[in-house]
């Protein structure tokens, strides 16, 4: 039951910030696509909902949101100046990168934030090797260690304090 109500409070905030500035109708329809999304995947978002209740992991993920957005920032400068500049290098390529993430909503939002950061794609996930496989633009090593510390260690070290 707490984890419902605490599922419920998260999508109703995200709702609200979602639709600034929040009118009657607005905070109406709010709660109730809250509710229906709480009744119908409530359960299914965590294995461990106890988590849910530690402050700390809240608090990571604020910080998460900025170095998100400033590691986007920094491909999306790279990726232009790629794109202007023709003699910039390209070298594309698929790299196997290391991860110590476990749990699936971990995985997940790693897998995104590298996708969503241009210049790489998350092609596949082996959860079970605990390796990922990512297109990048520019490949500046094939050695595993040196890629997963280029493209996946500024993420998953944040990710790891707020999932697992």
């Amino acid at each position: 039951m707490k984890t419902r109500v605490i599922f419920f409070i998260l999508i109703l905030i995200i709702w609200i910030l979602l639709n600034l500035p929040v009118d009657k109708q607005n905070l109406i329809v709010g709660v109730i696509v809250s509710f229906l999304a709480t009744l119908f995947v409530g359960d299914f978002l965590t294995h461990r909902p106890h988590k849910l209740l530690h402050p700390a992991r809240y608090f990571w993920f604020v910080v998460y949101i900025p170095l998100f957005f400033w590691e986007c920032l920094k491909a999306n400068i790279d990726v232009a100046l790629r794109v202007i500049h023709p003699r910039r290098p390209i070298k594309p390529g698929i790299v196997k990168v290391r991860t110590s993430l476990h749990s699936d909503t971990a995985l997940t939002f790693l897998a995104n934030s590298i996708t969503l950061t241009p210049g790489t794609l998350t092609v596949d996930v082996d959860k079970e090797n605990g390796y990922l496989y990512v297109h990048w633009i520019n490949v500046k090593s094939q050695d595993i260690e040196t890629a997963t510390q280029l493209i996946v260690e500024r993420f998953e070290k944040i990710l790891k304090r707020i999932f697992e």
